[in-house]
């Protein structure tokens, strides 16, 4: 009997034993999934935000106008954001890629090896291309960690393009416009200074000398004036009074301006716009029409025909001024309307063109949102078009 109950009080106990234990490793297991399962959400957590602020740092980097390029320490490309790809019209992906691989811009080395011996370079500048001129600003900056060493570099590109491009307008305008004073400047103080000289007692030369004055009096004064058109056109300070403006009628009156012109050199002019009004400033629109009737007198065939007509567009009035006169080369057809520009250099400063007038055709036309272009072809005449809204 005591045998039995021996045993049974020992399978009890070791029963007892298992269970607790499995208890307990069941516990422990369970612990474990939940801690297991709770680093599992924490690393879950810290890859989403992560990925949040990697997405956030490419949001900022893609939207900042400045092309920005991260190298690492061995000089290749770790990001690049779109401002770069696309001021390189680049598509391809440049992870992993030298600097030089993508630019093909051999200075750029030597302005790697100065920013990692200096760990910053300011204003560089780099010309791009040989045809079409780009030029680009580049300020970089070396990364370096606690332990001074250099971990790689970061560069901001800068196009510069416009700036450069308006500053070289500037300095031709500056250059423009002083040879433009210098010239009737020097012929009046010329004439001035042999008057005084005793050619005053002439009265036929003095004559001739003072009427040399006063035409060149008047070019400086015309040329004063086109000036002011030009910049308050390019400042945007000349605002349009637009109104309703009967085209015909307005063709008529500076065909009268230029009768005289015209009877002189016996050219024909010829009105054959139609009954049609435009929306526009009565009198830009007639300091346009009276430029190119007044060159196409000039400028064309003496004996020859002046004709100025109109056909109407979607929405506009597309107004030709055309002569019979010699034409315009090819290669002058493109650069008519810039400032200065003369097809005959000679020719127009003694007819007492300033070189403004198509310029200023240009701007008045394009403030009233149209377009103005030239054809032409050599001993048949040029045609000047622009358009206008209709009213």
């Amino acid at each position: 009997m005591w045998p039995v109950l021996i045993i049974l009080a020992l399978i009890a106990a070791l029963a007892f034993v298992h269970f607790h234990w499995r208890g307990k490793f069941l516990r422990a297991s369970a612990a474990a999934t939940a801690e297991t399962e709770r680093l599992r959400e924490l690393n879950a957590q810290r890859e989403a935000q992560a990925l949040q602020i990697k997405t956030q740092q490419q949001a900022l980097f893609d939207s900042m106008i400045e092309g920005l390029l991260l190298l690492d320490e061995n000089r290749r490309i770790q990001l690049a954001n779109r401002a770069f790809t696309e001021l390189f019209d680049i598509t391809a992906d440049l992870r992993g890629r030298t600097l030089l691989e993508v630019l093909r811009q051999h200075e750029l080395t030597g302005l790697l090896e100065t920013v990692e011996e200096k760990q910053q370079v300011l204003g560089y500048e780099l010309k791009l291309g040989a045809l079409s001129e780009r030029w680009i600003q580049i300020n970089a900056a070396a990364i370096i960690d606690g332990d001074r060493a250099h971990r790689g570099t970061l560069l901001v590109f800068h196009d510069l393009t416009r700036l450069k491009q308006l500053e070289r307008t500037r300095e031709e305008f500056v250059a423009n416009v002083s040879h433009e004073l210098r010239t009737p400047l020097s012929l009046i103080k010329g004439y001035v200074e042999t008057l005084l000289d005793g050619a005053r007692d002439n009265p036929e030369v003095a004559t001739k000398f003072l009427q040399t004055i006063q035409r060149n009096a008047e070019r400086l004064q015309f040329l004063i004036e086109d000036l002011l058109t030009i910049s308050e056109l390019e400042s945007g300070r000349l605002k349009m009074n637009l109104q309703s403006v009967p085209l015909r009628p307005s063709v008529d009156k500076v065909f009268e301006d230029f009768k005289t012109q015209a009877r002189a050199r016996r050219v024909t002019l010829t009105n054959e716009i139609p009954e049609v009004a435009a929306q526009a400033d009565a009198e830009r629109l007639q300091q346009v029409l009276g430029n190119l009737v007044g060159n196409a007198v000039k400028y064309g065939r003496a004996d020859g025909q002046v004709k100025v007509s109109a056909r109407l567009t979607e929405g506009a009035i597309e107004v030709c001024v055309a002569d019979d006169g010699p034409g315009i080369p090819p290669d002058s057809l493109e650069r008519v309307f810039e400032r200065f520009y003369r097809i005959d250099k000679a020719r127009s400063r003694e007819q007492g063109g300033t070189g403004l007038g198509l310029s200023i055709v240009k701007h008045i036309v394009q403030s009233h949102g149209g377009k103005v272009w030239a054809r032409s072809e050599m001993g048949k005449g040029a045609a000047f078009y622009f358009t206008v809204p209709r009213s």
